[in-house]
């Protein structure tokens, strides 16, 4: 039985390089094939014209490019495109293109189904399959830039990282596709542009902050009260408030780098004057902003959007204590492409 073939964007280039070596060629080469395979996203070795047709048979021979294919692509009719996305073993992710007048925004998933079980979520509803490899991710980036030009007529300005899946819990394949995208020899895009949305894992949220990293952290937060916050997000009772607010306080300290806070508002969950006096209190400790997000629902009817005076209390509370507040309206509800609705229906 043939084994089978390695995919070769898992090599380094410095691996590539050997290759090439190891087969009577010259190191070169693999400069070449590394930046036909990032820095021109190739699909096929097929493609890489600058490079004899012998060699490439011989790549075909021995590699793969497990690429991603845009099984189906949704418009909303506000602008936003959803993407359900299949991977080179036939699993679906979904990745959303999100267009306003200045920008366009990639909303990329890192897992396959989600690690975590947030029970406003409609992907916390899937099991999690596998995390996504570096690769996979950069081509829903490179994919969304296409659909940017296509069909806005500019690059993709910003990427977040909160589609499906906990980002951290992929650690080392979220940070090494962030490496490709902002490298000058992958996408070349400015790490201040793209921004990790975690639920809050204290200890990766430590390492990120040691590595260094020049992006931008969010927090999908949703009540600053231990025991609400554990009744919508049961994960909360391992990774109590106290330790997230200790890790993002490190984060601050090492990064100097302002934290927002996504928050939902439900009626009935986290609606009083209380909830909000809570959120002020943490985000006191370091500098911040907070998204308050519009509810999108999945079909429970535990969660509702709360009412238009909650959010307005929220608001005022928040500017009232100096700290920075946007309500955002959702975008792509009508394909299941807003916040939390990600869920492979198609």
């Amino acid at each position: 039985m043939q084994a089978a073939k390695k995919d070769i964007r898992a090599l380094t280039k410095e691996q590539l390089r050997d290759f090439f070596v190891s087969q009577g060629d010259k190191a070169f080469r693999g400069n070449q094939v590394y930046e036909w395979l990032w820095g021109k996203a190739a699909y096929s070795f097929e493609a890489m014209t600058n490079i004899s047709m012998e060699t490439r048979k011989m790549l075909e021979d021995n590699f793969v490019i497990n690429h991603i294919k845009v099984d189906q692509m949704q418009r909303s009719n506000d602008g936003t495109i959803k993407n359900a996305v299949r991977l080179h073993d036939d699993l679906i992710v979904e990745s959303v293109l999100i267009p306003t007048a200045s920008r366009t925004t990639a909303c990329v998933s890192s897992q396959v189904g989600c690690s975590l079980d947030c029970k406003f979520c409609a992907t916390a509803k899937l099991k999690r399959m596998r995390n996504l490899n570096p690769d996979e991710i950069y081509d829903q980036v490179v994919a969304i830039d296409n659909e940017s030009r296509l069909y806005f007529d500019k690059p993709l300005s910003n990427i977040v990282f909160m589609g499906m899946g906990e980002p951290l819990m992929n650690y080392n394949n979220v940070l090494a596709a962030i490496e490709k995208i902002t490298s000058p020899e992958g996408l070349g895009m400015s790490p201040r542009r793209i921004t990790v949305s975690t639920s809050g894992v204290p200890k990766m949220i430590k390492k990120m902050a040691d590595t260094e990293v020049k992006f931008k952290l969010a927090v999908s937060l949703h009540s600053a009260i231990d025991e609400v916050r554990t009744s919508i997000m049961p994960f909360n009772a391992t990774f109590p408030l106290a330790d997230l607010r200790e890790a993002l306080q490190y984060w601050y300290d090492k990064t100097k780098s302002r934290i927002t806070y996504e928050y939902v508002v439900w009626r009935g969950i986290n609606d009083t004057r209380k909830d909000a006096d809570a959120l002020v209190k943490f985000c006191k400790f370091a500098p911040s902003k907070v998204n308050i997000i519009e509810y999108n629902p999945i079909g429970d009817e535990v969660f509702n959007q709360a009412d238009t005076s909650a959010i307005e209390m929220y608001q005022q509370i928040l500017e009232r204590n100096g700290i920075t507040v946007t309500v955002r309206r959702s975008r792509g509800k009508d394909i299941d492409a807003a916040c939390g609705q990600l869920a492979n229906k198609s």
